[in-house]
C-alpha cells in the first residue's frame, strides 16, 4: 500500500541507515552506499561526507542524489526521496554530534565523537531539496 505524504515524511524522520544513490557516469550504474542521514518533517534531508570523497565528487557532478530507507519489521516498508542539492556547507563537530546522536548514545557516542575530532575534519553538509518521493508498506493490508 502506498504511503501518504505524512507517512513518508514521518518514516524518513526515523533513525534508519540510508542508501545514498548518485549517478556514477556513462556506462556505470549509480553509486550506492549506506550512510547516516538526518531529516526532520518539513525540513531538508542532509548528509555529512568528506569534501573530496568519491561520493561528494559524484554529487557535485550530478547536482542531485537519492536516499532510500527501509525496514523489514513489523512489515516491509520503504521510502525513497530524490532531488537536487540545495546547499553544500562546511561540516562541524556539532553537526557530527547531532547526526551521530540519532544512531548512538552513551559511551558509543562519546567514542565516535572522540574519533570525529581528528578523522572527520574535512566534511561538508549536503542538503537535498526533495522533488520525488516514493514509499510503500508492503505488508498485509487491512482485513
Amino acid at each position: 500500500m502506498a504511503l501518504t505524504r505524512e507517512e513518508r515524511e514521518a518514516f524518513l524522520a526515523g533513525p534508519h541507515v540510508a542508501t545514498l544513490g548518485v549517478a556514477a557516469g556513462p556506462d556505470r550504474g549509480p553509486l550506492l552506499v549506506p550512510l547516516w542521514y538526518s531529516y526532520e518533517v518539513g525540513a531538508l534531508p542532509w548528509i555529512l561526507t568528506g569534501a573530496e570523497s568519491h561520493k561528494m565528487r559524484l554529487i557535485r557532478a550530478a547536482g542531485r542524489f537519492s536516499l532510500l530507507v527501509q525496514r523489514t519489521e513489523p512489515t516491509p516498508r520503504y521510502v525513497s526521496v530524490e532531488g537536487p542539492v540545495a546547499e553544500v556547507a562546511p561540516g562541524s563537530l556539532s553537526l557530527h554530534r547531532e547526526m551521530a546522536a540519532r544512531y548512538l548514545s552513551g559511551d558509543a557516542l562519546d567514542a565516535f565523537m572522540a574519533r570525529a575530532e581528528t578523522l572527520l575534519t574535512d566534511h561538508v553538509v549536503v542538503r537535498m531539496r526533495p522533488e520525488h518521493w516514493l514509499g510503500a508498506d508492503l505488508g498485509p493490508g487491512p482485513e
